[in-house]
C-alpha cells in the first residue's frame, strides 16, 4: 500500500531560547581565518590551534557534503576546550546544518532501549532540504472593503492589489478576511500572500505613504511598491531532519508530537518507508539531504554493545559526521573487563580520526578569563586578574572561572565596582577546590562515614581510572 509521507515545515525551529551565561555562551565560532589558520585568540577561543585546525577541515568538508558517515574523537584532559570546540563548529555551521549534541550518559536514561535513543541522535542530525515551488500574490494594499451581512455571521469583501505595472480586485472570503485583520493590514501596506496555504505577509509600508502620518513607531519598516506581475512563482526551501519526519508520520498528531516530547520508539518499517521516499524526493530534485554533525560527549560512559551499534550506524548510507570526546586514558569498556584507549574499542578506533588537546599556557589561561569575565559582565583589577591566573595554574580552570561570579558578589557587598584580590581570596575560603577537598577528607579520617572497604573498593577504583 503506498503511504503518503509528510514533512513539517522549517517553523517547527522557531522556538525562543531563554538566553543566559553558561559555561559556554561566550564561544561564537572556531576562530580561523579564510585560510583555516587559527587565530590566537578570535570568536571565544583561546590556543588549541592544531585542533582548531583539524576541526575547520573537518567543518570545510562537512559544508562542502562530501564527509558524512565518519567519526572524530576528541581526546584530552579535562578543562582543554573539547567541548568548546564542538560548540564552536556548531556555531560556524549556522542553523541550516543540522548539529545534535548529546551526553553518552544519556542513552541510559530514557524510556527506549539504547540503539533506538541513537538511532534517533543520528537521524536528528541528518536533514532533509526540501524545494517547493508556491504561488505568491504580493503587491501593494490599495484598499480592503469589507461586507457584513445583516445579522454579522459571515463577511464578504474585496481587496485591490496593485504593483507599479498593474491593479487587480480580489473577492475575499471569510479566513482571508480574518488573516489580514489578525496581521493588521492597512491601505498603503505591502503584502504577500501564499496561495496555497492563505498565510499573509506584512512586508512593510509604501514608500508612497510615508508622508501619510506625522508620527510613527521606530519599527515602521518602509519597502518599494513591488514591479511586474502581482501573482508569481517562487520556489521556497525548508530543511527538516529525518527523525522529524519520522515523528510526524508515526504519530497520529502529526507535528504536535514533536512539541509534546511524545517521540516513542520508531518502527524500522516506517523508516524504510521514509528513507525510500527521501531517496525518491532526491532524484527528482525536490529534495537534497543535509548530513550535519552528532556529538557524543563523554563517549567511554557508552557501553560495548552502543559501541557495536555506532560501528554498524557508521556504514550507513544515510550517516551523519560523527563527533566524540573524551578524557580518559587506558580505561574499561564498559559492559567488558578489557581495558583499552580512551576507553573506546580498538575496532571502533580504527574508523575515528583522533584529535588530541593540550593543557592550557598560563597567557592562555588569562585570555579565557578576561572573555568570560566580558561575559559575566565582571571588571577584575589587574591584580585580581594575576592572582585568579595562578589560582588556576594551582587547581584547575573551571575553578578559577567559578569564583569570577562570586567575587563580583564579595566585591557588590562592599559596594565596588571591580573585583580586587581580597574579594577572590574571601570566596576562596568559602569554596574549596578539589586538591584541598581530599586533603580536608584526610585530614577528617575516622569522622566520616566511609564507603565500606573491600573487593567492591578496587572495582570501583578501576571504574574510575
Amino acid at each position: 500500500m503506498a503511504m503518503n509521507i509528510t514533512a513539517g515545515t522549517s517553523e517547527l525551529r522557531d522556538v525562543t531560547k531563554m538566553e543566559r551565561i553558561g559555561a559556554h555562551s561566550h564561544i561564537r565560532g572556531l576562530g580561523l581565518d579564510d585560510r583555516l589558520e587559527p587565530r590566537a585568540n578570535s570568536q571565544g577561543l583561546v590556543g588549541q590551534a592544531k585542533a582548531r585546525k583539524a576541526a575547520g577541515m573537518i567543518l570545510k568538508m562537512v559544508q562542502e557534503g562530501k564527509i558524512a558517515g565518519r567519526a572524530m574523537l576528541f581526546a584530552g584532559p579535562p578543562s582543554t576546550g573539547k567541548t568548546a570546540i564542538a560548540l564552536g563548529m556548531a556555531q560556524s555551521l549556522g542553523s541550516d546544518v543540522p548539529f545534535t549534541i548529546i551526553t553518552a550518559s544519556e542513552v541510559f536514561s530514557l524510556s527506549m532501549s539504547k540503539t533506538e535513543a541513537l538511532t534517533q541522535a543520528f537521524r536528528r542530525s541528518i536533514g532533509v532540504r526540501i524545494k517547493e515551488e508556491t504561488e505568491l500574490i504580493e503587491g501593494q494594499v490599495v484598499e480592503i472593503q469589507i461586507d457584513r451581512s445583516l445579522t454579522g455571521a459571515t463577511k464578504t469583501g474585496k481587496l485591490t492589489i496593485k504593483t507599479t505595472d498593474m491593479e487587480t480586485v480580489y473577492d475575499l472570503g471569510m479566513k482571508m478576511i480574518e488573516a489580514l485583520t489578525k496581521e493588521k493590514v492597512l491601505a498603503g501596506d505591502v503584502i504577500a500572500i501564499d496561495k496555497t496555504s492563505g498565510k499573509v505577509t506584512k512586508l512593510g509600508r509604501s514608500f508612497a505613504q510615508s508622508r501619510d502620518y506625522d508620527a510613527m513607531g521606530a519599527d515602521t519598516k518602509f519597502v518599494q511598491c513591488p514591479e511586474g506581475e502581482i501573482q508569481k512563482r517562487k520556489e521556497v526551501v525548508h530543511t527538516v531532519s529525518l527523525h522529524e519526519i519520522d515523528v510526524i508520520n508515526s504519530r497520529t498528531q502529526g507535528f504536535l508530537a514533536l512539541f509534546a516530547g511524545d517521540t516513542g520508539e520508531i518502527k524500522p518499517e516506517l523508516r524504510n518507508q521514509i528513507n525510500a521516499k527521501v531517496a525518491e524526493w532526491r532524484e527528482e530534485g525536490k529534495a537534497e539531504i543535509v548530513p550535519g554533525i552528532l556529538f557524543i560527549d563523554e563517549v567511554h560512559m557508552l557501553d560495548i554493545e552502543c559501541f557495536s551499534f555506532l560501528n554498524r550506524a557508521l556504514e550507513g548510507e544515510l550517516a551523519p559526521l560523527v563527533i566524540m570526546a573524551s578524557n580518559r586514558g587506558m580505561a574499561r569498556i564498559r559492559g567488558t573487563k578489557f581495558r583499552s584507549p580512551h576507553g573506546l574499542p580498538v575496532d571502533l578506533l580504527d574508523r575515528v580520526l583522533i584529535v588530541s588537546t593540550k593543557p592550557y599556557t598560563e597567557d592562555e589561561v588569562q585570555q579565557i578569563i578576561q572573555i568570560r569575565c566580558q561575559e559575566e559582565d565582571t571588571q577584575l583589577t589587574p591584580d585580581a586578574l594575576t592572582v585568579l591566573t595562578s589560582m588556576s595554574m594551582q587547581t584547575t580552570l573551571r575553578y578559577a572561572l567559578n569564583l569570577i561570579a562570586c567575587g563580583k558578589v564579595v566585591a557588590r557587598k562592599r559596594k565596588a565596582e571591580m573585583v580586587d584580590v581580597e574579594d577572590l581570596r574571601r570566596a576562596y575560603t568559602y569554596f574549596m577546590d578539589e586538591k584541598r577537598s581530599v586533603q580536608w577528607l584526610k585530614e577528617q579520617q575516622g569522622s566520616l562515614v566511609f564507603e565500606e572497604v573491600g573487593g567492591k573498593e578496587d572495582e570501583l577504583m578501576d571504574i574510575g581510572q
